[in-house]
């Protein structure tokens, strides 16, 4: 191992023996949660937090976790003849029982080969016999797992705390692959290729689900450096573009008790300095004020900012923003999507240009001066007018800025005061038809389209106060083709892989023309698997192995709404009969109460005396590999 570790770059990312990790003596059956993506990615993701740890609470199996190991260690890896191993006990993946995928991504996708080469395994499911681990996956891309069925000999499909659990129960019954594949069939939310159509899991009540007490905590830095607390799944919003949005349904809260005791929790255990309240909309919580009043006194004590990364701008509140402010300011981030309100409502974004103007306000009244704003061009329906609105949109946030509390009147003059500069950072992306949702049947904008409309945006925002940011077109195109793909989209997959392709979500390992080249060897026109305009009576490549609980007809009807930028109300206002099971959005209502902010005063008296105290240390065995830096 430590030959292997000498000039890497981050040694810290395969060393294992974190503070959190698990280490199991008894000999149980082995899992790996594998996540095709660096350590620092895979680190910061809930979802792996939340699955180990269920994992290693049963008696029956332990969960070791590997990555995609990066380019310097590939190669020690390939030089040495080493099968890629587990961070916890360096076991090769080869020898494990099962090794378990998240799909988070579809730019991951070559990853998920790569990682199956480098542990001397079958890239091919049919390859496979009963000597190697069971291959599966879970995540929000196995909505539409037809691009990855040759890989893969098993997908869970929805929320995975309950169904994870009755697999390993299933598999220590079972004495071969094959009878556990055959039995599996009967577990909801399980697909097996070609055999089946997965109803999607959902889990009912996030009060008793599964919530990990603690982290596995990194030597080095990741890309979320925080406690994280899941407050509700779903959303109620109905964004037409969003895919998270629908398959998430229906609408679900944890309550404010149950948020409060995880987060005090993990913040004990974990000691980070920042605690986020995440879902696709932490805002919309129902007791939002009480959970945020009854948190801010222990995050002030522990010196812990507090974050919601996930914020509709109509709920932003004065009260909101005086919460986030008490301990230490966060990034602020907003999402009007697009420019105009013609096209917000195609989107059914439902925010009109006065709430998005008062949110700012009240952000920088609250202190802020700095507000990121996120956009997409290539919109269905789009003009070279809905672009301009962007900018438009953007100078009318600075000039309110300048125009807040930057003068005081003396006698018959005017005085300016100096205030500190603005920053708006605009994020623009390009749109992605992404399955399951009512944009499935529209097409994306071609590259020519892309760049023209990347121009003219490029074009208008010249102010010095705002930053824009645009996503490279190749990398959505490729996007929406792995997206939407079928059955024959595998074979590309594989070609792309074999060519050098890899990491391809890192704009300086992405290689479009060695994609381009696989497309060409395989026969098939990328142009038409991203660019296809689809009937509402066409069968769509995902829907041949996934039902996700909700109408085909709701979904069209959304669309053919769309097209005549006919707006949905709030699923929590009126039901807007998707068709999906047990939902109680209408139940939940906002609680009107006013919580009060009470801070007690944990500020140290300026005379209090603190001993001093010395501490001598030192790096061995594979710690010596940590970083100054990282220490």
């Amino acid at each position: 191992m430590k030959e292997l570790l000498k000039n890497i770059q981050k040694p810290s990312r395969y060393i294992g023996g974190e503070y959190g990790s698990i280490i199991k003596e008894d000999k149980q059956k082995r899992f790996a949660f594998c996540f095709p993506d660096t350590y620092e990615i895979g680190m910061s993701n809930l979802a792996m937090q939340i699955l180990y740890s269920l994992i290693n609470s049963t008696d029956t199996f332990s969960c070791e976790r590997v990555f995609a190991p990066d380019i310097d260690f590939e190669n020690k890896l390939r030089e040495t003849n080493t099968p890629l191993f587990s961070i916890e006990t360096k076991t090769p993946l080869k020898d494990f029982d099962i090794l378990g995928f998240s799909l988070g991504y579809e730019l991951c996708y070559t990853n998920i080969l790569n990682i199956l080469e480098l542990s001397k395994i079958p890239l091919l499911s049919k390859d496979r016999d009963d000597s190697f681990p069971l291959i599966i996956a879970g995540g929000c891309c196995t909505c539409n797992p037809a691009p990855l069925t040759d890989f893969f000999d098993l997908f869970v499909v929805g929320e995975g705390e309950e169904v994870t659990l009755e697999l390993l129960d299933l598999y220590n019954k079972c004495k071969s692959k094959t009878e556990f594949k055959e039995k599996a069939l009967d577990i909801e939310g399980v697909y097996i290729p070609h055999k089946n159509i997965a109803k999607r899991r959902i889990v009912k009540d996030l009060d008793i689900m599964f919530s990990p007490k603690n982290f596995v905590m990194p030597y080095c830095d990741i890309v979320h450096e925080r406690a994280s607390v899941e407050v509700l799944r779903g959303c109620i919003r109905g964004c037409r573009f969003c895919q998270a949005g629908f398959i998430y349904r229906p609408y679900r809260e944890k309550s404010a008790d149950t948020i409060i005791k995880q987060a005090e929790t993990l913040c004990k255990n974990t000691g980070y300095e920042e605690l986020s309240l995440i879902s696709l909309s932490t805002s919309d919580h129902t007791e939002i004020n009480k959970t945020m009043c009854e948190l801010i006194n222990f995050t002030a004590k522990e010196r812990v900012s507090l974050a919601l990364p996930s914020m509709r701008i109509d709920s932003f509140s004065s009260e909101l923003a005086e919460y986030l402010t008490k301990v230490r300011k966060t990034g602020l981030t907003f999402a009007p999507e697009a420019g105009t309100q013609r096209l917000r409502n195609v989107i059914n974004k439902n925010l009109t240009e006065d709430e998005i103007l008062s949110a700012c306000e009240t952000a920088f009244n609250s202190g802020y001066t700095t507000v990121k704003l996120y956009f997409m061009l290539g919109l269905p329906t789009e003009t070279d007018e809905d672009i301009l609105g962007i900018a438009d949109l953007a100078q009318k946030i600075e000039r309110l800025y300048y125009s807040l509390g930057n003068t005081v009147v003396e006698g018959e003059y005017t005085k300016r005061i100096k205030k500190t500069p603005c920053q708006i950072n605009i994020s623009v992306s390009t749109f992605v038809p992404k399955p399951w949702t009512p944009f499935q049947y529209e097409g994306q904008a071609s590259e020519e389209d892309i760049r023209h409309k990347q121009e003219i945006l490029r074009n208008a925002v010249k102010s010095k106060h705002m930053k824009l940011s645009l996503s490279e077109p190749y990398s959505s195109i490729l996007e929406a083709v792995l997206a939407r793909g079928d059955e024959f989209t595998g074979a590309v997959i594989l070609k792309a892989f074999q060519s050098g392709c890899k990491f391809d979500a890192w704009k300086e390992h992405f290689h479009w023309d060695k994609w381009l080249q696989a497309f060409e060897d395989c026969g098939i026109d990328h142009k038409t698997y991203a660019q296809k305009k689809y009937s509402y009576n066409d069968i769509l490549p995902w829907e041949k192995s996934v039902d996700m609980g909700f109408t085909k007809d709701f979904l069209a009807r959304e669309h053919s709404k769309a097209m005549t930028a006919d707006v949905t109300e709030n699923c929590r206002k009126q039901c807007a009969g998707c068709g999906i099971e047990n939902c109680k959005a209408r139940d939940l209502q906002p609680s009107l109460t006013n919580y009060p902010i009470s801070i007690v005063d944990y500020s140290y008296p300026k005379d209090m005396y603190f001993p001093k105290i010395r501490v001598i240390f030192e790096k061995t065995g594979e710690l010596k590999f940590i970083s100054h830096l990282d220490l």
